[in-house]
């Protein structure tokens, strides 16, 4: 197992050093454009949008993986199902997995957002920004904090996902034309991994692990249905493609509600073929947890693979890289050593009062719809794209408020019962 897993993290450092070197060659001369707020989308994404039957104005669905380092742009075809057609290497991101907790601690928001054309920041100061929308209704009722959390240019940061100028300029053009095709809002779905049952398996030691399952239900609404799932809130929990006739409250408690029976089958094959794969995973990976890398090491990794030459950009590296696999009882003795560090260091006499805890309130949710991770069955045929498709989210008025009540019910818009 020893072997492989070196093979691995060779073979990881390679592509990454590839994807670091891409940064130095631009696919269009920054300088040549002139309007880069009506920059159109490159020949070569117009024609994969062809070929794939999405037009160009169609919704689209942004997806963040952290620990991959990459940033997915799904858009609707003719059949009204998403696919992906394009991807981005992160050039920066700070801090660890994890979510966003409180203002400062550098970390990048994780959870289920819900962009408006006023999310859209034409005259950002890191070339071009879309506002995460953090905090969500699912943030502010667990006292998250923390302002102008973006996807911007210039790979810099500080809580943002930073692209490089370049591929901002196109993720910017995907979210402008789909917003001119009447999109009211676009779902950014941020996760600290990629959530399969070996993924689940090898961080499932993470303190974040119990709202890493929560989110894991939305991924796999996504995973089973190729569209959009609908978002709510209650009893401070997420809450995914729920039927109701009762409101969400984001602190009250959460009325009755079910799955559409589609769905829930779907769902239910999904989950089977998730629980052999995490069975699978728990024998390889016998005895062992990841360890995740501070974004220091992630760095540090990166710096070793540069090997003086100068890039255009500074990338932070992905938690691939710099991570690996441990015993448990060696990371276990690593917490501890943690703890006592952090106890010894907030009782010590000179030490200056601690910052109140981090709410704790993510550690304890449970997901109100079982997770499943592997992709296995097909969704049952949905109604064909219509004038709907644009109607799918009510609009906001202000940038950080991501969930609205008068959205069409996922089991009336998306499918057929």
């Amino acid at each position: 197992m020893r072997i492989r897993h070196f093979a691995y993290v060779s073979l990881i450092a390679l592509a990454l050093t590839g994807c670091n070197d891409a940064l130095d060659t631009t696919q269009i001369d920054l300088s040549s454009v002139k309007n880069k707020v009506e920059q159109p989308l490159p020949p070569r994404i117009l024609n994969a949008m062809a070929a794939k039957g999405m037009d160009r104005n169609s919704p689209i669905l942004i997806r963040i993986f952290k620990e991959e380092g990459q940033l997915e742009i799904w858009k609707a075809k003719t059949d009204n199902r998403f696919d992906k057609i394009a991807d981005y290497k992160i050039c920066a991101w700070s801090g660890r997995l994890g979510p966003k907790v409180k203002q400062g601690d550098r970390q990048a928001p994780e959870g289920f957002y819900n962009l408006t054309r006023a999310n859209l920041n034409p005259n950002s100061k890191y070339y071009l920004a879309i506002n995460t929308g953090f905090p969500n209704k699912y943030d502010a009722v667990n006292g998250r904090t923390g302002t102008d959390l973006m996807i911007h240019g210039a790979c810099s940061s500080s809580g943002c996902y930073s692209m490089t100028d370049q591929q901002v300029l196109e993720i910017y053009a995907f979210a402008r034309d789909a917003f001119k095709g009447g999109q009211t809002g676009v779902q950014l779905q941020a996760f600290p991994f990629r959530m399969t049952a070996e993924n689940m398996f090898k961080h499932r030691m993470n303190e974040n692990i119990d709202f890493w399952k929560m989110l894991k239900v939305g991924y796999d609404n996504f995973e089973v249905t190729k569209r959009p799932p609908d978002v709510n809130v209650c009893e401070k929990k997420y809450v995914f493609n729920q039927q109701s006739s009762g409101a969400f409250s984001p602190a009250g408690k959460c009325p009755e509600m079910s799955t559409p029976p589609a769905l829930a089958s779907a769902l239910s094959s999904y989950q089977k073929t998730y629980d052999l794969a995490y069975t699978r995973a728990s024998k390889e990976f016998d005895g062992m947890a990841w360890y995740d890398p501070s974004e220091a090491e992630r760095k540090a990794v990166v710096a070793k693979t540069r090997k003086g030459r100068e890039l255009a950009y500074a990338p932070t590296g992905t938690s691939l890289e710099a991570g690996r696999m441990m015993k448990v009882a060696d990371l276990e003795g690593m917490a501890a050593a943690k703890t006592a560090t952090t106890v010894a260091s907030n009782t010590a006499p000179t030490a200056t009062p601690a910052a109140e805890a981090p709410a704790a309130a993510a550690a304890t949710d449970v997901a109100l719809v079982n997770p499943a991770s592997v992709p296995v069955p097909t969704p049952n045929p949905m109604m064909p794209q219509s004038s709907q498709l644009a109607t799918a989210y009510a609009p906001t008025e202000q940038a950080e408020s991501v969930e609205v009540a008068s959205k069409k019910p996922f089991w009336k818009f998306w499918g057929r019962d």
